[in-house]
């Protein structure tokens, strides 16, 4: 389990407006990016990715390949750093940050969000930086 004791599936609290709130993960891939995320949970939604989005999905498996070559940054709920998602966003170049938890829940479809790989931290909303800063 990612956790023993508490409540799992309690809901991260909102944070006030304009304030951002910080995610942690496993740093699986280096580099920081800010784009748009994209709560993608199922293959079937992925071609309405566009260039630069930010692809928050649950984990991936070698079907999801051809879409790393769009993405900006990638964060999935679980993982681990020899993972598909992982390994992959390394040698498409791409910041990763995995095992992130409740990312999907969490990340509002369509949010600004900085991905920082070296670290695995992703902050969504707050102020919001140029694209690859």
């Amino acid at each position: 389990p990612a956790q023993l004791g508490g409540d799992p599936s309690a809901a991260a609290a909102d944070p006030p407006p304009g304030q951002a709130i910080e995610l942690h993960g496993l740093a699986a891939a280096r580099g920081r990016y800010t784009g748009r995320a994209r709560v993608i949970t199922s293959l079937a939604d992925a071609s309405s990715l566009v260039a630069g989005d930010v692809l928050v999905t649950a984990a991936t498996t070698p079907e999801w390949t051809p879409h790393f070559a769009l993405i900006g940054a990638l964060v999935t709920d679980g993982g681990g750093v020899l993972t598909h998602a992982a390994i992959v966003a390394r040698e498409f170049g791409i910041p990763a940050v995995v095992g992130a938890r409740r990312a999907t829940q969490d990340i509002p479809d369509g949010a600004t969000v900085t991905v920082d790989g070296g670290t695995g931290t992703v902050t969504v909303g707050g102020p919001t930086g140029e694209p690859g800063a």
